[in-house]
């Protein structure tokens, strides 16, 4: 089965941004290369990092302001759960959620899940796209939502391209490079909305 193995972030400084990566535990799934490619605004996607319960969004929320992040959305309860929304100091947007709004164990740092979910302009075409590339969809929702599946240690979503930036804070007007990397044996090829992935290897 298709699988995303790491994701590569492009920064203009790697040092500070493999600190805070690893910071939150990601070191192995998001990777760092310089780049100066031009870029602004929203950069069409965003990362997600889904944990059991609240006090583990909390903490990691905590971390990831201590190494550098801003606060888009601040953790809180909301309709699906508790989550909030950070901007790494790269530009990356990085939302950390849980399904559930009570606690039911001790704070951990655990992350569950890390899902890339990717602003496109047509989200029905663009799932075809990823079936006919090999990815699973595992859940869909019309033109509105698509998960993919894998064995790998990312998954994704795919959601409109406005949506996407509605739902993390900010403005969906962006312009120039992605700036990211999608590690996996689907690869090499560019998407439709110009997400570039390649072979796994770092």
């Amino acid at each position: 089965m298709t699988s995303i193995e790491h994701v590569t972030v492009e920064v203009t400084d790697p040092a500070i941004a493999e600190r805070f990566y690893a910071a939150l535990g990601l070191g192995t799934r998001v990777c760092v290369r310089a780049s100066d490619a031009p870029t602004t605004g929203f950069r069409g996607f965003t990362l997600s990092l889904v944990v059991s319960q609240p006090s583990t969004v909390t903490g990691l929320v905590d971390t990831a302001l201590d190494a550098g992040a801003t606060t888009l959305k601040p953790a809180e309860k909301s309709l699906w759960g508790f989550g909030g929304v950070i901007r790494s100091p790269d530009g990356t947007i990085v939302t950390i959620a849980s399904s559930s709004k009570k606690d039911t164990g001790p704070a951990t740092t655990q992350i569950d899940d890390v899902v890339l979910q990717l602003g496109v302009a047509h989200v029905a075409a663009s799932k075809r796209f990823y079936v006919d590339h090999g990815l699973a969809a595992t859940k869909s929702y019309g033109r509105r939502f698509v998960e993919f599946g894998g064995s790998g240690p990312i998954s994704m979503a795919l959601l409109k391209r406005r949506a996407l930036a509605k739902a993390a804070g900010v403005s969906a007007d962006g312009t120039g490079s992605h700036r990211i990397v999608v590690g996996s044996d689907a690869g090499p090829f560019t998407d439709p909305d110009g997400f570039v992935w390649q072979s796994p290897s770092r």
